[in-house]
């Protein structure tokens, strides 16, 4: 038998074993599939492995550890929807939202249909001006619970759209959903300002302003709605009540305070406050012109001519300031060089002539 076997072991002899087993090419696969299922393993054991670091440093409340060992766990095994999730919480808390949302919508992918992660997609892309994926997870966060609120998140995107009547719409509904929040009313507010539908705007200026008394910005809006309306008290008493709140007192808001008191009558304070405006701006023709009005309105007309003057001085070619000269002469007594005066502006001016009859001016 060794001397046979020997024999058949000769060089250049080739040698095959005749049995009943399974063929090579089985044999071969099989080792394969073994060696993939290993290696899936390992890397299996690999991503709990670096999970759990993972866990225990969320546990110490180190942001950043939790993040390096989640991102070391997803390399290994990124359709785990546990590593997954923590994953985009971490992102979320380390203000990473482009990373986060993609991890979110990772988990969509993975089977993830819940209301909690359909509401964080619609809050990332809304934050992140995403506005049309933002629209389809408001989609797909109602189909998933018809009780979640998305009125706002629409209404806002069609408001910056500048498609009034869709974010009203949304914003109306956002009202039921949510009454408290202050922002709709002012979005409604602010939807029918824009379309100078003032008389509509003002009464949701006024529930947002109920709700949120702290906003200085919306009660100055309020009052310059209702300087556009013409009603005069109610401007100078929401542009008074935002300074009350702490609105910024520039020279905007000083300007258009003096205004609002020559326009209920008040011409002493709105005269006090333009001049002190002045002094800043000492060349600002609209400025002169108001507070030379207001000494016209006052009876006090040498002044109105001194500060039409002033006018002039930079603009020599101010037809109109010279024609309110000259309706200043006239009503101190003097009417021939006012009419004098009146008729060189109207030379230069022919379309001052329509006012000579009326003497006054457009405004005044």
């Amino acid at each position: 038998m060794i001397y046979q076997l020997k024999k058949l072991l000769l060089p250049g002899r080739p040698f095959f074993l005749k049995s009943k087993s399974r063929p090579m090419k089985y044999i071969l696969l099989t080792i394969l599939t073994i060696g993939v299922a290993a290696t899936t393993y390992a890397q299996a054991d690999s991503a709990n492995i670096f999970f759990q670091k993972a866990l225990a440093e969320k546990q110490a409340g180190r942001k950043l550890e939790v993040w390096k060992n989640l991102d070391k766990a997803y390399k290994y095994n990124p359709n785990d929807k546990a590593i997954v999730t923590e994953l985009a919480d971490v992102l979320m808390g380390l203000n990473k939202y482009g990373q986060a949302r993609e991890m979110y919508q990772k988990l969509e992918q993975l089977g993830d249909r819940s209301p909690t992660l359909y509401k964080q997609l619609l809050t990332l892309s809304f934050n992140t001006k995403r506005v049309d994926d933002a629209i389809m997870y408001a989609d797909k966060l109602k189909k998933a619970d018809p009780n979640e609120k998305v009125g706002y998140y629409l209404g806002k995107i069609y408001y910056d759209k500048d498609d009034y009547g869709e974010a009203i719409k949304y914003l109306q509904a956002a009202e039921k959903e949510d009454p408290k929040n202050a922002e709709v009313p002012y979005l409604i507010a602010r939807s029918y300002a824009d379309m100078m539908n003032y008389k509509l705007s003002v009464p949701y200026f006024e529930k947002a302003i109920n709700l949120a008394p702290e906003k200085n910005n919306w009660i100055y809006e309020l009052g310059l709605i209702h300087y556009a309306m013409n009603s005069d008290k109610d401007a100078l008493k929401y542009i008074l009540l935002a300074g009350e709140k702490g609105y910024k007192k520039d020279n905007d808001y000083m300007e258009n305070l003096g205004i609002a008191y020559m326009n209920v009558g008040k011409l002493a304070e709105g005269l006090a406050i333009l001049k002190d405006i002045l002094a800043k701006k000492p060349s600002d023709l609209n400025i002169l012109n108001m507070i030379a009005e207001g000494y016209y309105y006052s009876g006090k007309y040498q002044e109105a001519i001194d500060y039409w003057d002033q006018v002039l001085t930079y603009d020599k070619t101010n037809a109109q300031s010279l024609y309110m000269i000259g309706l200043s002469y006239q009503k101190k007594g003097e009417k021939e060089k006012g009419v004098a005066l009146c008729d060189k502006a109207i030379e230069m001016d022919p379309g001052l002539a329509v006012y000579k009859q009326k003497k006054s001016m457009p405004g005044l």
